[in-house]
């Protein structure tokens, strides 16, 4: 392959350098340390993170996508056009618990959405430190505003350039904000043109590898050995993938020959019709020599990470402790260096020091040897851009000098980010991480090799206060910390976080003699796990259906526990039919469709007895259930009952991809969560029950034919809400009324059975009073009448018109209803601004004027309900006025006599609404056409 990412994105590049100043400005303007922008996908209704400044992108990998219908800021921002202005926890948490118990930390966030015209196509997002009130961030708040505008305006150049490239379907592009901290590095800047293998480099460079012009050689491999001799071979391949349009995605981590650090960042220097060139800064940043030397020398083990998880610096005594070399630390992934710091309990801590300005004091138990030594390895991580995928849109360095390389002189030490997608990059999101299945996350790498030269010469430790180690220990004498307790705290600056690190084997209730009860076999606290319970009871009750509690449940419960297979079983008269299924091999639970209560199965006996079971091993369950078919050979499986209020709801089966033990606080906790499922469940199934009637009783009510005539054609098209009981109030009739038809479209208040009857009594008031063709303004004033009568708490909309079809004269009533729009034959659609009296059922002395119309042969006539034209965060009228253009653009009838041309006018008007994800509202439309009037029969 050959050519730039570009030549088959033109402006993806742009695109993303547009997101990425945006984003560094916004957290610049609002005085933030963090922020992002989420773009639309081309997935209908889901959000990605395109963008994210300021915070390492596996840590927040929850966060990468996102629907827009859930209860989350972001979400809310993009859906009703809203800005989201959070100042501090406390109101996080009372508008928006769920993402709250995510997130539990004291910061601040706004949101604002990016509109350009009348599209949304993302939301700016920055996090920034808590404040009392919302009122003291609104300068801050109104400059992202602006910058959101900005950004709006420039994403709709490009859409109208490239309709189908203003969108992001990739990883997030992670990368670090503005330093707040001056440095005493230096910098010198080069270009390579692969075609001529030319390379030529500025005067700061050759005195910054202290080498004169005189005496460089002049091709690209002296240049790679000058910077770093030992990875040499690095720098040229990732010049080579610079050059076909793969330039890293963060810069590449370099020791010069006396061990310096140094950066190399790289971009394509790209103008058409020219070959993409390469252009390059190499940094030697101020690493401050006299304090890492003073930090060398402390008798507790310090370490710095950069905001992106880089570790920048780490003394003797933290390698020591952490168990890892540090020429191993110091610029890698903090969890590809420490792989046992995989673990939720730790990641919450790391990720409440990245948002708060507090320090973080915590506890935990570095796991033993023993336990990584069948571990298979890890993949090196990679950053969350590392590899340019086809459909996502390639970094800015495409098309423009990064921001990197402008600010490389104050840039700190960061990662290489050439290595391919790591494991981690493919496991459950970080905030549910746990050991997976049982193994440790421990990996091949934790053999620990010799100790370095760096390391001999450090200090030794503070004194070993624990007795020698005995004959059982000896193959961990070598190693006297594993199996310890550290204590770690983190204190949060602006660049970088600052860890300290020592041992704490007399920690408060963790006495070595329940070292080993606290640990489960992945060498991690058996109360990792529990960090995600409160998320998953707050995402339970925002489902309304079984299968929206059945996905929930997966996405929360599964990954915190490290399961691979989920099965959810519902009772329906004594028999246990499959509800949900993931991870298991296609068709392997058909057999077990349908079971009866009778069968000895464990799912069906966990639910009889009313007792979870749980098994380690495959072993242990053909043992207790020989024969049973296994769709694995190891493994470990949890079948817990699902009863709510001593009513049997089904059963759930958890699957583990490799044996594991189970905790008696992992069983406690799994066992009453599946309590908070049975309830769920329990609801959904009622709310389903209710919704099934709802939606049988308001299709019984809505017509099933319309009243025809000669010259008359009419259609009518009705949509259910899709979310929540959104079904009930909206209805359209056309009903004979004396030498004429009454067109008649209402909206009952409201959705559920309730509204649906109300609806019902209505239609056939209104059907009873026009076959009396009785005038527009008596049958509304006596539908009025009558549900004020009734008073079942809902009032009504309501249009009514009276038409001729003969003459085309027309008279119409309107009760707070939307207005109707009438398409002349010439095409010409406007909005028909009738008088109009009060909704129905509210006052029962109201009046509703009479306006007369004329309608010609040709003319459309449209009556449509609210939902239709009204959508959250936007005006009415321009919902109204976008459907005008609509009809205006829909077409003359067709000429033949019995042409059925609103049918597809009807279908053009309602496409939007019914492939929509989300309906808030139910819809009606009427349509009506008046056709000429046939020629007279010859005698």
């Amino acid at each position: 392959m050959t050519g730039s990412v570009e030549d088959a994105h033109p402006t993806a590049g742009r695109l993303t350098a547009l997101l990425i100043d945006a984003s560094t400005e916004a957290i610049s303007a609002a005085g933030g340390h963090a922020g992002g922008v989420y773009l639309r996908s081309r997935t209908p209704g889901l959000l990605r993170l395109a963008v994210l400044s300021g915070l390492p992108g596996p840590l927040f990998r929850p966060w990468w996508r996102l629907h827009a219908d859930r209860p989350f800021p972001v979400a809310d921002a993009y859906r009703l056009g809203v800005q989201v202005v959070l100042p501090n926890a406390t109101e996080t948490m009372r508008r928006y618990p769920q993402f709250a118990a995510g997130l539990p930390f004291q910061f601040g966030s706004l949101y604002v959405p990016v509109v350009g015209g009348s599209t949304t196509y993302g939301v700016l997002t920055v996090l920034r430190p808590a404040v009392t009130d919302a009122a003291e961030v609104l300068a801050e708040h109104d400059r992202v505003v602006r910058l959101a505008q900005e950004l709006g305006a420039a994403l709709r150049g490009l859409e109208v350039a490239n309709p189908d490239q203003v969108a992001w379907d990739g990883e997030p592009v992670c990368l670090r904000p503005p330093t707040a901290s001056t440095s005493l590095g230096r910098a010198g800047r080069f270009a390579w043109d692969p075609e001529t293998a030319a390379i030529t480099l500025d005067e700061d460079l050759h005195t910054l590898l202290g080498m004169p012009p005189s005496e460089f050689p002049g091709t690209v491999e002296a240049f790679a050995e000058a910077v770093a001799p030992t990875d040499a071979h690095r720098i040229l391949a990732t010049l080579r993938d610079t050059a076909v349009g793969r330039p890293p995605a963060l810069p590449l981590y370099l020791r010069a020959e006396d061990g310096a650090l140094r950066l190399l960042d790289l971009w394509n220097a790209y103008e058409p019709p020219a070959a993409p060139a390469v252009r390059g800064v190499v940094v030697a940043p101020g690493p401050g020599p006299t304090a890492d030397s003073a930090a060398d020398l402390l008798p507790d083990g310090v370490f710095c990470v950069d905001r992106l998880g880089l570790v920048v610096y780490a003394n003797p005594r933290a390698a020591q402790l952490l168990g890892r070399p540090r020429a191993e630390l110091v610029g890698r992934d903090l969890w590809e260096s420490v792989p046992w710091l995989r673990r939720p309990d730790f990641e919450d801590h790391l990720r409440a020091a990245l948002l708060t300005p507090d320090p973080v004091h915590f506890h935990l138990v570095r796991p033993s040897a023993r336990e990584s030594e069948t571990v298979p390895p890890a993949q090196d991580t990679g950053s969350p851009r590392s590899a340019r995928d086809a459909e996502s849109p390639p970094s800015a360095r495409d098309s423009v000098p990064p921001r990197f390389a402008r600010e490389s002189e104050t840039v700190p030490p960061a990662q290489d980010t050439g290595s391919p997608r790591s494991a981690r990059d493919a496991e459950p999101p970080p905030s549910a991480l746990t050991a997976q299945d049982g193994e440790s996350p421990l990996t091949a790498q934790n053999t620990r090799p010799p100790r370095s030269a760096q390391d001999a010469e450090s200090p030794q430790s503070a004194p070993n206060t624990r007795p020698p180690p005995s004959a059982q220990d000896a193959e961990s004498a070598q190693r006297p910390y594993e199996g310890d307790w550290l204590a770690l705290s983190v204190h949060p600056g602006p660049d970088r976080l600052t860890c300290t690190v020592r041992p704490a084997s007399r920690v408060k209730d963790s006495p070595e003699g329940q070292e080993n009860a606290e640990l489960s076999e992945t060498g991690m606290s058996a109360l990792a796990p529990l960090y995600r319970p409160i998320a998953l009871a707050i995402a339970l009750t925002e489902a309304g259906t079984a299968r929206q509690v059945s996905a929930v449940v997966m996405r929360e419960l599964l990954p915190a526990f490290g399961g691979r297979r989920l099965a959810i079983y519902l009772l329906q008269e004594r028999h246990l039919y499959l509800e949900w299924e993931t991870g298991f091999p296609k068709g392997f639970l058909s057999p077990f469709d349908g079971v009866d209560l009778g069968t000895h199965l464990p799912g069906v006996e966990t639910l009889t007895t009313g007792r979870p079971l749980f098994f380690d091993s495959m072993e242990q369950l053909t043992a207790a259930y020989p024969g049973i078919p296994l769709d694995a050979t190891e493994g470990a499986r949890a079948f817990l009952p699902l009863i709510a209020s001593g009513r049997a709801v089904g059963s759930c089966i958890l699957g583990f991809d490799r044996p594991r033990s189970f905790s008696t606080e992992e069983r406690t906790v799994l066992t009453a969560l599946a309590g908070l499922i049975a309830h769920a469940m329990e609801k959904a199934q009622r709310y389903e029950s209710e919704t099934a009637l709802a939606r049988g009783l308001q299709q019984a009510l809505l017509p099933r034919r319309l009243a025809a005539h000669p010259q008359l054609e009419t259609t009518g098209r009705y949509l259910p809400g899709t979310a929540g009981m959104e079904v009930g109030g909206d209805w359209y009739d056309v009903v004979e009324s004396g030498d004429g038809l009454a067109l008649v479209i209402g909206d009952v208040q409201g959705h559920g059975v309730q509204a649906a009857a109300t609806m019902g009594q209505l239609r056939s008031a209104v059907r009873a009073f026009a076959l009396g063709d009785r005038p527009p303004d008596e049958v509304m004033s006596s539908t009025n009448h009558l549900l004020t009568d009734l008073d079942p708490g809902l009032f009504a909309s309501c249009c009514y018109i009276r038409l001729d079809p003969a003459t085309g004269v027309a008279r119409a009533a309107r009760a707070g209803h939307p207005p109707p729009l009438l398409r002349s034959p010439d095409g010409r659609t406007r909005v028909l601004d009738l008088p109009g009296g009060v909704v129905l059922g509210v006052d029962p002395r109201a009046r509703y004027p009479v306006t007369e119309l004329q309608m010609e042969p040709g003319a459309i006539l449209a009556l449509y309900t609210d939902g239709l034209v009204e959508r959250p965060g936007s005006d009415i009228d321009e919902g109204i006025t976008a459907l005008r253009v609509a009809l205006a653009k829909a077409g003359a009838p067709a000429a033949r006599p019995g042409g059925r041309f609103l049918a597809g006018v009807a279908d053009r008007l309602t496409a939007t609404a019914r492939h929509a994800l989300d309906r808030p509202d139910d819809i009606a439309l009427l349509l009506a056409t008046r056709r000429t009037a046939p020629p007279p029969r010859p005698h």
